[in-house]
């Protein structure tokens, strides 16, 4: 496992880790999900600090997507319809020129587990499948949807000394 403080990426996977995989079907309109703000600000706060940050998703959906944009992930790493998680993940890393043992990657089902144990340090919410807890390098005090991303996002940032804060740095951050 690489040490918290060596982390240069952030990547996840969306339900079930930035929601609680929950989907409410709606007539004639795509899945609503609901989103932990803390996650949000934590990734917008990364973002601000010069974490690469990535999602790799099954979902493809507009909302989703317009998601990720405001919580400060770039249009670029930003990967929908996602199968094949593994290759899509080492070809991220490779266009972009970092080690995937530079990547803190947090996922929740069967389709993480790969890139979970690709990555330097593999993260999973507390309430994740048995399979992907049994070889996660960390797991988080809480579950998917209830802030399980800030959680690791402020580890990552706190053991960097970048976990700090302005009085006027709110109105930067929205």
């Amino acid at each position: 496992m690489t040490p918290w403080n060596a982390i240069k990426a952030i990547a996840f996977d969306v339900d079930g880790v930035m929601t609680d995989g929950s989907l409410l079907a709606m007539d004639h309109s795509e899945f609503v999900r609901v989103f932990n703000a803390k996650d949000s600000f934590a990734l917008r706060m990364a973002a601000m600090n010069g974490y690469l940050l990535a999602v790799f998703t099954g979902g493809d959906t507009e909302g989703v997507h317009t998601r990720m944009l405001t919580a400060g992930l770039s249009e670029e790493n930003i990967f929908m319809h996602c199968r094949g998680k593994l290759q899509t993940f080492l070809k991220w890393c490779e266009d972009r020129g970092i080690d995937p043992s530079d990547v803190l990657y947090i996922g929740d089902d069967i389709p993480d587990v790969q890139v979970v144990q690709a990555a330097g340090i593999g993260a999973a919410p507390a309430d994740a499948a048995p399979e992907v807890l049994d070889v996660a390098d960390y797991v988080c005090n809480v579950p998917g949807g209830r802030g399980c991303i800030r959680e690791v996002v402020e580890k990552v940032m706190r053991s960097q000394e970048k976990w700090v804060f302005s009085p006027d740095m709110y109105e930067r951050i929205f």
